[in-house]
């Protein structure tokens, strides 16, 4: 499982999506990616693969960072994200 992470300003807490796949989730993270570089479309809707009604739109303006780590249950339900300086 793959957790692409969105950090929005003046939100202590991120938004993020799961998705099964690596290659579904670098795609994911492309386009979210995307959409920081050129500040278009204005509004990204990201959606659940597991349920279809699940939804959340984000004002691209409001992104300031993007993330794409793996979920793994052996270190306790993920690996730690962003970048780390331990060895």
């Amino acid at each position: 499982m793959y957790v692409i992470e969105l950090a929005l300003k003046l939100s202590p807490l991120p938004v993020s999506v799961q998705r099964k796949e690596l290659k579904d989730a670098e795609a994911l993270y492309q386009q979210v990616r995307h959409c920081l570089e050129q500040g278009q479309p204005r509004l990204l809707e990201l959606s659940c693969e597991k349920v279809d009604e699940k939804k959340v739109t984000v004002l691209v303006s409001e992104l300031l960072a993007v993330q794409l780590y793996e979920k793994t249950a052996a270190s306790g339900g993920s690996k730690r994200p962003g970048f780390s300086f331990e060895a």
